[in-house]
This record gives structure tokens, sequence and C-alpha cells, in this order.
């Protein structure tokens, strides 16, 4: 028994000696339960929302107050022109639009009916068709409020539309989220893993004596992935496009270039990680298990920002692949130009930059 004690206690001594080992191993359970607990809702809420109201009168006022007060909805625009609509989707300003028609109150009244237009954005096919059955609902109760009030009967006359995606595939919307989450696993877990393999098996310490430069030795490391990842995003969109019938509707090079971008910025995280862990299991942990369930759940991939707490909604601003899966849903779902995406590649080039340097200058210091 003493001998078995003395063993145990052995083996107690060498996991806790990396440290930065056992944070993973009880950091990363708990920050998951934290996430998942407060983000995994099915819920639709807080949906962005414009209104277009040419009448605006007392019963458009009346429907837009119960939308208003509703937490489904957040009126974030009244647009003065029509021709605004397609434009605040593209740039990702609203996700569902309400249409009043002209007269709406007098056409009420003295016809007995009257029409409104529902706009959802379906890329994501769940959204959009609860977005619309909620405005839907609201519309239902106000016109069965007033029968009741004036004893008088009315008919609101509720236009579906479902934007980009009117055949609601499901597929619209998790083939962007999966090539997020694809180069993620790739991009950083591979580069990450490559590169503490080296020191594991001390064989950096001798390509640190030859006259090649650190950066030579990373961008070796690096590039082999670049090209790889590089051609799995062209085999990506060739099986959406003739698999999965998800057309390519935006600018295939800016789509590419976009791509490349958060490629480089997967890489970059994998350079970051190596730099922080000494193992190979340290770093499978960090750039697996610690990076993909973020990105999953608060990418957006899932789970709706829009949904979640608002400290939720500030973190998810620092996961690269939520700016990245917004960006490729315009580019390729909703045929949105270069300047519909600005923000998303402006973000995604500086969070890259940013990584980049703080990995470079991590990596001389731990190899000097």
């Amino acid at each position: 028994m003493k001998q078995l004690y003395a063993f145990v206690q052995k083996e107690f001594l060498h996991i806790f000696r990396d440290v930065r080992t056992i944070l993973l191993i009880i950091g990363i359970p708990v920050a998951q339960i934290l996430i998942i607990g407060f983000a995994v809702s099915t819920e639709v809420k807080n949906i962005k929302t414009a209104i277009y109201d040419p009448s605006n009168d007392v019963s458009t006022r009346q429907i837009i107050d119960k939308l208003a007060v509703s937490e489904y909805f957040n009126i974030v625009e009244y647009l003065s022109n029509p021709d605004q609509i397609e434009d605040r989707f593209q740039r990702g300003d609203i996700q569902f639009a309400m249409v009043f028609g002209d007269r709406f109150h007098e056409n009420l009244y003295h016809n007995g009916n009257a029409s409104v237009q529902l706009l959802a954005d379906a890329t994501d096919p769940n959204q959009g068709t609860v977005a619309a059955n909620y405005a839907a609902a609201i519309i239902s109760d106000y016109a069965q409020t007033m029968m009741s009030d004036l004893n008088i009967p009315f008919q609101i006359m509720t236009q579906v539309q479902m934007l980009y995606n009117p055949s609601m595939r499901s597929s619209y919307d998790f083939v962007p989220g999966l090539m997020g989450l694809i180069f993620i696993l790739i991009c950083a877990m591979m580069t990450s893993i490559a590169i503490v393999r080296e020191k594991e098996t001390g064989t950096m310490e001798v390509l640190l004596a030859s006259p090649v430069k650190p950066i030579y030795i990373v961008l070796a490391k690096m590039a082999p992935y670049f090209l790889i990842s590089w051609f799995i995003l062209i085999v990506i969109l060739l099986m959406s496009v003739f698999l999965l019938h998800v057309p390519i509707t935006g600018n295939l090079l800016w789509l590419n270039v976009f791509s490349l971008i958060y490629i480089v910025l997967s890489l970059a995280l994998g350079l970051l990680i190596s730099t922080i862990v000494n193992t190979q299991v340290a770093a499978m942990l960090a750039s697996g298990m610690g990076l993909m369930m973020p990105f999953m759940i608060l990418s957006g991939m899932m789970f709706p920002i829009e949904s979640m707490p608002t400290f939720l909604k500030i973190v998810s601003c620092i996961i690269p692949a939520r700016w990245y899966i917004s960006g490729v849903r315009k580019v390729m779902i909703e045929g949105a130009g270069v300047e519909h995406i600005l923000p998303e590649l402006l973000i995604l080039t500086a969070m890259a930059s940013f990584i980049i340097l703080v990995s470079l200058k991590n990596f001389k210091k731990r190899l000097e």
C-alpha cells in the first residue's frame, strides 16, 4: 500500500507541475457550463427591425407600439423610402422589416381591409420564420381587439416574404457557420500542435541554432496549412453549390479574399497558443476544446446573438467567427458588395494583425 500511495502521490505531483494544463482542464468545463447555460436558447428575441410607414396614422402607430413593447422585436430604424430596405438587410443593420400600405387606417375603417408586408431575412430560416410568425400574431391580435371593441369586421392582410432563402433551405444557414468552424480547427489546432511538437522533441533548439531566422521557421510551419485551408475552401464552395445547392450570389473574388484573411487569423491563433503552452495535449485542449465551444455558441452559428445576455453579446464581439460568418452570409447568400462587408473585413484584418504581432513577440521571447 505504501508503494501504491507513493506512486499515486508522484502522479499527482506530475500532473500539478503543469499549471497551464490544470487551468485548461478545470477552466474549460466551467466556462462551457457558464456559456452554454446563458447563451443556449432557441427563443428568438431582440430582432433588429425597420419600419416603413407611409400612412403614419392611428392604426399603424398602435401596431408599431405593440411591436415595440414586445421583447421579440427591437425597432432600430424608421425608413423614409422603401428602396432603403434592401441596403439595410445587406449591411446587416436589420433582420426584419414591416411595410404598411398607403392610407392604412382609412382603408381599414372604410373598406374593412388593409395590407401589411412582412420581410424577413431567411439566411437563418428558423429566425426568419419565427420573426414573421411573431409579427403576424401581433397584427392578428390587434385586429381581433379592434373588432371586439368596435363590433366592425376587419381584415388585415399580411404578405410574408422570406428574403435570400425563399425555399427555406437549412444549408443556407449552416454552410457559412461550418466554414468558420472548420478553418479554426484545421489552422489553429494543427499549427499549434506542429510548433509545440518541435519543442517537445527538442528539435526547435536545433532549428534556432541554424542560420534560419525565427520568422522563417514560423512561416514555414504556417504555409502548408494555409495552402491546405485554401484548397478546403475551394472544395467547400464547390460542394455547397453543386451538392447542397447553396448559390454564391456575391463576388467570388471578395469571398476568397475575405476567407483567406480569416484563415491567416486562424493560423495566428494557433501560433499564439503555441507560445503559451508547452505540451501537445495542452495545445490540443486549448485550440480544440478551448476555441471550438465558444466559437460554436457565441458566433451566431447555432444560436442568435440578439437573444443572449448583454455580457455575452459583448464577449461575442471578440470571437472572429462571428464576423466571418456574418460576412460570408452577406456575400455568399445575400449578394452584398464589398462596401457591405467592410466592417467585418476591417475587424478581421485588425484582429489578425494584432494576434500576429503578439504571437511573434511571445515566440521570440520564449526562444531566446
